[in-house]
């Protein structure tokens, strides 16, 4: 290092060595950082899950989601246990539970515009209550043998249940809205829960309604619900605040919205068609097992996805689905269920990051005061996908066999990945 030209070599006097020693003292700070510098770096070198929870109240709101979301998989086989036992016709509790699914696909989008307007914990406490009263008039109606269109009055009623999944990944958008990557792992937790939900949730409910009473699990089901819900209303510090309303209007007028509607409606239908086809090529109680791998599957991969840096683009993962899900329908030709079931845990490792980005993309195409309104719009798009999957997978079933049904997720991934390409120039920038 030069000396400085002012600086006296041979002699220096006081005056100069009185300041060399700050600059002598300094250094050490320099080379070595403080308490808060150290954190820091503890902070960012932590497992990419755990630094999601370092933010107060994360841990609560996401105990919350979690209890809440469980039910969401246990009301549908609770009521169809319910109604087929006491009533003897699985076409009536069929119909019930998908009078239900279409109240919900109607009402969803209304409640999460009353979420976004008047605040999450004022709308998801009275419409999870409202909801609760329906699961137990379900109840009653069924005990006291009431007449069929009883039973569809009353499951109508559980469709104010908020989404819970739109309002957690709201919080997180709030709470990283600057930060894509934590986002990023942030949704892929989301997904990777849902899929743990999905395989849970049946299980328990048809486990407390076998050993306990037929009622059973849909009184444990409100149970959870309304505990989750309430705990998850009650973290406040992470609710998004309500942004000021602007001229812009619903969320499906922003662009790329109704584009990527249609994605997800497509995506819906390898879901759907899914579900029937492999429950037909089961042909008994192995089919639960089945459709758990694929869900299992999905979750693993979803944990595997949050921990990569950078998105793997929509159309990549819409790609990498409809490739894997030709394994399926080329093992469903050995007749082997076992070979069946290996190619479902494959395909289903290609659900979660699909579903990751295709959230990540409507997250930024929604204007921030419509947040809870353009996910709810996802899920009513991917419900509507999954019943017209499940009618599709229903009649090739029935027209030409399961093994040919497993043609329906193939062709429906391959109309997403259509459809996403299409659209690939209007979502990049959303993406940039």
């Amino acid at each position: 290092m030069s000396c400085p030209a002012s600086a006296p070599v041979l002699e220096p006097g006081p005056k100069t060595l009185e300041p060399a020693a700050p600059l002598l003292e300094s250094r050490p700070e320099t080379l070595e950082p403080g308490p808060e510098t150290l954190e820091t770096s503890r902070v960012r070198g932590r497992n990419p899950y755990v630094r999601l929870f370092t933010t107060p109240g994360t841990v609560a709101f996401t105990a919350g989601r979690l209890l809440a979301r469980l039910p969401m998989g246990m009301f549908s086989v609770s009521a169809v246990i319910m109604i087929a036992g006491s009533r003897g016709s699985y076409a009536l509790a069929g119909a019930v539970t998908a009078t239900g699914l279409a109240a919900t696909a109607l009402v969803a989008p209304w409640i999460a515009r009353l979420v976004d307007r008047h605040g999450q914990a004022k709308v998801a406490v009275p419409a999870t209550a409202l909801a609760a009263l329906g699961s137990i008039a379900l109840l009653l109606c069924v005990r006291l043998d009431a007449p069929d269109w009883a039973l569809f009055a009353a499951y109508a009623a559980t469709a104010t249940t908020p989404n819970t999944g739109g309002m957690s990944r709201a919080r997180w958008a709030h709470l990283h809205r600057g930060d894509p990557a934590t986002l990023h792992t942030a949704n892929s937790f989301e997904q990777a829960t849902d899929e743990l939900c999905f395989m849970l949730g049946p299980v328990l409910a048809a486990l407390l309604c076998s050993t306990l009473f037929p009622e059973a699990g849909t009184l444990a089901g409100v149970a959870l619900l309304l505990t989750g819900v309430l705990i998850f209303a009650a973290q406040r510090s992470t609710e998004p605040p309500i942004a000021p309303r602007t001229s812009a209007g619903s969320p499906l007028r922003a662009p790329g919205m109704p584009a990527m509607l249609a994605v997800l409606l497509a995506t819906g239908a390898v879901f759907g068609s899914m579900e029937v086809v492999t429950i037909a090529f089961a042909d008994g109680p192995a089919g639960g097992a089945v459709l758990a791998l694929q869900a299992a599957g999905s979750c693993a991969a979803g944990l595997v996805y949050g921990r990569v840096s950078r998105s793997a683009g929509l159309v990549g993962c819409l790609a990498a689905m409809t490739a894997l899900w030709s394994l399926p329908l080329l093992a469903a030709g050995t007749g082997s269920l076992a070979a069946v079931a290996g190619t479902l845990l494959l395909a289903g490792m290609a659900t979660a990051p699909t579903m990751v980005t295709g959230m990540t993309l409507i997250q930024r195409i929604t204007p921030p005061e419509s947040l809870n309104e353009g996910m709810s719009l996802a899920v009513t798009a991917l419900l509507g996908g999954v019943a017209a999957g499940s009618a599709t997978g229903g009649w090739l079933v029935e027209h030409v066999g399961a093994v040919a049904g497993y043609a329906a997720p193939v062709c429906a991934a391959a109309l997403a990945l259509l459809l996403a390409g299409l659209t690939a120039g209007t979502t990049k920038a959303r993406l940039s």
